[in-house]
């Protein structure tokens, strides 16, 4: 198989070929192998890779013998570095998988290396001091998004047709967006992140993937989900596969259409245009959108500071493990301005503070199941603009606190953190373009559990208005 040849098909293309004989794995690997040597040097996504494990492929396995990436931090590949995008973490080695790792490996995923993250996930950009900036296939002068943006980078850049992504406020899909992907970030309880840890971020963090089709990321659920041993949450699985949902017809659906974001951003003009085609795609496939402002049930400041608690005290007992761990000193020779700045801030958060917070990450639950009794689906752009300039996110970074750096990064994507707070799955597809030719991605929200109303809204629009054959400028298959 040439390179130009692999590019073409998706994750359960490649599987498809494996199983009927007209490919092996190793071939497979070649070519994924070449990509990451022929893009990367321009993109900068892929931080280590390495020939796959010797196994005996299960030719029923979803995804038998396709290449894979793993994200720089929550999923452990025994004996592999997570560092965590960090410098105090250089050189960590995971002595055992993860539960999730182990469900990447029974669904038929290669996994050859890491993708780049920012320093401990905490930017929805990526350009980490550790292995510099992770540069945008679109545009190399842009930002590929965060925290998965070195798996959003490769993956739209050819090298793999889907990569493993993490989202505690959008890093699936603001990454996604950013680079013409489809991502699915899943309910709370439906992935595992043990055993290592039960939670991330107090139950804000999730994991699953981006990929080039609504297909793959179905696919993926199916061979990821269920509870492990001792799970925090667990989201029931329905008595279908998610990859039979795709093609199936997702109904007349009753849309919410929110324009501003609950800061009072308005999307930009590329966008604002981009969301209203998409309403009007949606009310010809015989939906009903209409205008929707669904409140939090706080106001914009409290639900940032009660996010800020949460994830900067968080961060403190991840960042005194590291220390320990590595026998290096928490300095600003070891963290960055913004991280140094979260974790002292998250030193400061008394349990009282600690519980508010949580509170309110219940108000904002409460209020959104609430709106979904009255919705189907949450309609928004995933983004209020078209991907940043690389540089311009961590301006003034020195000066913030912890406080201050998640304000930032929610100015960034406002629209995104919602389905976290509040454990619900959304998605970032990718339906439109810019004029100058970057990707737009539009976000849709359900309740609690309902991936499958995703799912089966994702697949009509990919088959009403496909991307497939869109090509950023670098692409390894033209290469």
């Amino acid at each position: 198989m040439q390179l130009h040849e692999y590019t073409q098909y998706d994750g359960l293309g490649l599987a498809e070929l494996v199983r009927q004989g007209e490919v092996s794995a190793a071939q497979l690997q070649a070519c994924a192998l070449e990509a990451i040597h022929v893009v990367n040097p321009r993109i900068n996504a892929v931080i280590e890779h390495w020939p796959a494990d010797a196994v005996t492929l299960d030719a029923a396995a979803p995804f038998a013998g396709v290449p894979f990436l793993v994200k720089d931090i929550a999923v452990a590949m025994a004996g592999k570095k997570m560092e965590m995008g960090s410098r105090l973490a250089a050189g960590h080695m995971a002595p055992a998988d993860s539960y999730l790792m182990t469900q990447f490996r029974r669904a038929g995923l290669l996994t050859i290396g890491r993708t780049t993250t920012p320093e401990m996930a905490f930017a929805t950009t990526t350009e980490a001091v550790l292995y510099g900036v992770t540069r945008n296939p679109w545009d190399l002068s842009l930002s590929a998004g965060g925290s998965s943006g070195g798996a959003a980078a490769a993956v739209a850049a050819g090298i793999v047709p889907l990569a493993h992504a993490t989202d505690a406020a959008g890093s699936i899909r603001v990454p996604a967006a950013s680079t013409g992907l489809f991502g699915l970030k899943p309910s709370r309880g439906r992935v595992s992140n043990g055993p290592a840890m039960d939670e991330i971020f107090s139950g804000l963090g999730v994991q699953l993937g981006v990929s080039r089709s609504v297909r793959d990321s179905a696919a993926l659920l199916d061979a990821v989900q269920g509870p492990m041993p001792g799970e925090p949450y667990v989201t029931a699985a329905p008595g279908h596969t998610w990859l039979s949902q795709v093609d199936a017809p997702p109904g007349r659906l009753r849309i919410g259409v929110m324009r501003d974001a609950n800061d009072g951003q308005r999307p930009d003009a590329d966008t604002a245009k981009a969301l209203d085609g998409c309403v009007k795609l949606l009310a010809s496939l015989g939906h009903h959108p209409e205008d929707a402002a669904p409140s939090l049930g706080v106001s914009w400041e409290a639900f940032v500071l009660a996010n800020a608690r949460i994830w900067c005290a968080n961060l403190v007992g991840w960042i005194k493990g590291m220390a320990q761990a590595s026998g290096r000193a928490i300095s600003p020779e070891t963290l960055e301005p913004a991280t140094l700045a979260c974790y002292r801030y998250g030193q400061t958060v008394s349990a009282v503070e600690f519980v508010a917070a949580l509170d309110v990450r219940n108000t904002v639950t409460r209020q959104a199941g609430a709106f979904f009794d009255q919705y189907d689906v949450l309609l928004s752009p995933t983004l209020p603009s078209l991907p940043w300039p690389l540089g311009c996110y961590g301006e003034d970074e020195e000066s913030m606190d912890g406080f201050a750096w998640t304000a930032r990064l929610f100015q960034h994507s406002p629209y995104t953190p919602l389905a976290n707070v509040a454990g619900l799955p959304a998605m970032s597809v990718p339906l439109a373009m810019s004029g100058d030719g970057l990707p737009i991605g539009i976000q849709f929200m359900a309740g609690l559990g309902r991936e499958g109303s995703l799912l089966r809204l994702a697949g009509q629009l990919e088959r009403a208005a496909p991307w497939a054959q869109r090509r950023p400028a670098v692409w390894a298959g033209t290469a």
